[in-house]
């Protein structure tokens, strides 16, 4: 291993065991934690060797564990551009794959060979594909494996699939049934890491290198089964070099409609009769510009089903995508009447006559076409009104005894604050997915409202992680809110984190006053707040005064709670009560 190796806070976390907030931790109450070599200020680098050294005098590390050495010799032999043909290369020698393993280091086979004796190969290769991929977290896009089961499942059984765009192989390693698979990928090493993760998992795999809208490596197959997750939104797919190609059955896809070409290059490499299963962005259900193809897909019986899927479901948009389910007609066919819509999955669906479909949009989107399900109310409209006055009635009991005695307030800044070491100021990431992960995740539109964590992420390098007694602000609002944490939580994107030392400060005395002196201190554009938590100002009180503020301020955080829980419960219920009306489900009485 090179002597310069480094390593990022996540690595660390990994060699001792830990999670990532411990690692930040460390780096505030140690001060003779290592200090960055390189990265960025979000994203720092730390030497492995003065990481490791720190660790073992800590007691918090006893050997460096054998996947982690292995790992950091490959990340650490070259620079981040370069990695990704280097990791590719160590895993096409483990698995024999011919495209590029004579190119990888030897020490690095020796190594990862080492290892794949101890865990296997197929555990060995996958380890260093992760890895990378983590690694790579802002670069690279992975299909989850959740999507790749779905659309699997759609294609049914199959002895041949292919993916024309496979990325990492993700969609063909969900078809394990099949006998034969085959995949193309622009990117060289992505290529030979998706062959080495086929390969080492004991699928028969036949994947290439290129552009398959450009230059497609297999022309001439018919397979029964076509997977695909097109680039997203990509208006240089070759549109000049294309416009003749006899692909565009359905039509010349249009320069900005490049998934319609990817669909139409799927439905060419289908034998009559063979499924495609497509993961397309929400708007290729109804752009203008597509409708003259979607019509097509639907006269010909070609599109036969749409699945609308939940937000972050797409690895290149945090919109809710959908998959399309397509079938190459066969002479035999007679023309289906009905599409199916469905959210969520097929056994959902709901056929739509394609008649309906056939207007000057052609909109294909499921959730507009779907029947809305009548609600009807489980209690009697008595018991549900002698709840809300139940509710309403004690509302003015949570209201806190406050007194008009009036008293000049000595005030500091929350940056004078932060100089005199008595608070943190966190920024969390502008971007970040909300979807897709298994850590729960607080947004900012959970903080406005009031609720627990809604979003789902991965805690990561540039992760914001808060802890009982942080105070969270949104940074862009309609209205500034500061709250409270009660359990530690994985923070999303445009959140502010408040981080107090709880000797000095009350919680709850800071997000009362921060709610309005933020306000007064932002910025406002449009109706929407930009907050500058730094400016904010906060009063001079000992502790013993700001915990009486702070109760106060918890109090009136309970009355707002009990009149949004008043004002939900009355509008579902009117709102019930209507359509039960209407959909004569219910009726008036005298």
């Amino acid at each position: 291993m090179r002597d310069d190796a480094v390593v990022a806070a996540a690595d660390i976390a990994r060699m001792a065991g830990v999670g990532r907030p411990a690692v930040s931790n460390w780096r505030r109450r140690f001060q003779d934690f290592p200090e960055p070599v390189g990265g960025t200020s979000s994203n720092p680098l730390f030497s492995l060797a003065e990481v490791e050294v720190w660790l073992r005098d800590q007691g918090k590390l006893q050997e460096l564990p054998e996947d982690e050495l292995v790992w950091q010799q490959i990340r650490n032999s070259a620079d981040d551009l370069e990695l990704a043909v280097v990791v590719s290369n160590v895993t096409a020698a483990l698995t024999d794959t011919p495209q590029g393993s004579r190119h990888a280091p030897a020490r690095l086979v020796q190594a990862a060979a080492a290892l794949a004796a101890q865990r296997g190969t197929a555990d060995t290769v996958e380890l260093l594909y992760r890895r990378y991929v983590e690694t790579h977290s802002r670069r690279v896009q992975v299909v989850s494996d959740e999507v790749a089961a779905l659309m699997s499942g759609l294609l049914g059984e199959c002895e041949t699939v292919l993916d024309p765009i496979c990325g990492f192989g993700p969609l063909l390693l969900a078809t394990t049934r099949a006998r034969r698979v085959m995949g193309q990928e622009r990117d060289e090493a992505t290529a030979r890491l998706a062959a080495a993760r086929l390969v080492a998992r004991g699928i028969p795999a036949d994947i290439r290198g290129g552009d398959a809208l450009l230059a497609d490596a297999f022309p001439d197959v018919e397979a029964d089964g076509v997977v695909c997750v097109p680039p997203f939104n990509e208006r240089g797919w070759g549109y000049e070099e294309l416009t003749n190609d006899p692909r565009w059955q359905y039509g010349l896809p249009p320069k900005g409609e490049s998934e319609l070409a990817w669909v139409q290059h799927c439905l060419a490499r289908v034998r009559p009769g063979g499924q495609v299963v497509v993961l397309m962005p929400s708007a290729a259900a109804n752009r203008r510009s597509g409708r003259r193809i979607r019509s097509q897909l639907l006269r010909t019986g070609t599109l036969q089903a749409i699945i609308g899927l939940p937000a972050g479901s797409a690895p290149q948009s945090a919109l809710p995508p959908h998959l399309w389910l397509l079938r190459r007609p066969q002479e035999s066919d007679a023309v289906p009447s009905h599409v199916t819509m469905a959210e969520g999955s097929l056994e959902s669906g709901h056929p739509v006559p394609i008649i309906e479909l056939l207007d000057d949009e052609v909109d294909l989107t499921p959730s507009r076409r779907l029947p809305k399900a009548v609600a009807v109310p489980e209690k009697d409209l008595e018991s549900a009104r002698a709840e809300l006055a139940e509710l309403s009635g004690a509302l003015t009991g949570l209201l806190p005894r406050v007194s008009r005695q009036s008293r000049d307030l000595a005030m500091t800044t929350v940056a004078e604050l932060v100089r005199a070491g008595a608070v943190q100021v966190e920024q969390t990431p502008m971007r970040m997915e909300t979807e897709s992960g298994a850590v729960p995740l607080l947004t900012a539109k959970d903080v406005v409202l009031g609720r627990g964590p809604s979003g789902l992420g991965e805690i990561r390098v540039e992760s914001v992680v808060a802890r009982p007694g942080d105070i969270v602000i949104p940074a862009v609002s309609r209205s500034v809110v500061a709250r409270v944490v009660a359990e530690e939580v994985l923070l999303g994107p445009h959140l502010c984190l408040l981080r107090l030392d709880q000797e000095v400060l009350d919680p709850a005395f800071v997000a009362g006053f921060l709610r309005v002196s933020a306000a007064r201190a932002a910025s406002t554009l449009s109706g929407t707040y930009r907050v500058d938590v730094r400016r904010s100002q906060l009063p001079r009180l000992p502790i013993s005064e700001q915990r009486r503020y702070g109760e106060a301020f918890r109090q009136l955080e309970a009355f707002e709670n009990g009149v949004r829980a008043v004002a939900v419960l009355g509008g579902a219920l009117a709102a019930q009560v209507f359509e039960a009306l209407i959909d004569g489900k219910m009726q008036p009485q005298d």
